[in-house]
């Protein structure tokens, strides 16, 4: 096992589930569930925020990425599965300090790696000063602005994603 294998793996072994609560208090939570409800109002596509304190020890063996990681909760919460594909993940892996953006082939069509890459970038500079909450509510303002876009709102509006946050 490499060194920087086995720093990965005591970092995920010694960090808690409860850690998240540090991050995204309860409050926060509700803030952005509220967000993400008012944002699918005005389009058709569908966000999911989900943060994951740790990965297990086989998936640190497996040298499992949180953009592998963010991949499999994709599939796993089927925000794949919407009727336009335009399905949007943020995930947000603590014990190695990192996030992915993953979209529906609907919506990335339009937006492309470059204008997922400046949300990112956006988002990345509130999680360096430690605003986690802020970081995700820009994150999925400017979701918005391109699912506003591509994808607007008409009549029937079906939410075909739980808007609550997730914790693994």
């Amino acid at each position: 096992m490499s060194l920087k294998l086995l720093k990965r793996l005591v970092k995920h072994l010694v960090i808690w589930p409860s850690i998240v609560k540090q991050y995204f208090p309860k409050e926060s939570m509700l803030r952005i569930e509220k967000a993400i409800a008012a944002s699918e109002k005005s389009h058709l596509g569908e966000i999911c925020f989900v943060v994951e304190s740790n990965l297990d020890t086989f998936d640190i063996i497996r040298n499992v990425s949180a953009k592998k990681r963010a991949i499999e909760i994709f599939s796993k919460f089927h925000v794949w599965d919407t009727a336009q594909n335009n399905g949007v993940l943020i995930y947000l892996l603590l014990a190695d300090h990192d996030f992915e953006i993953v979209a529906d082939r609907g919506i990335h069509h339009h937006v492309g790696n470059e204008g997922w890459e400046q949300i990112s970038k956006e988002m990345e500079k509130h999680f360096k000063h430690g605003d986690f909450e802020r970081g995700v509510l820009h994150g999925i303002a400017k979701i918005t602005e391109h699912l506003d876009q591509y994808f607007p709102s008409d009549k029937e509006n079906v939410n075909e994603i739980n808007n609550a946050p997730i914790i693994i």
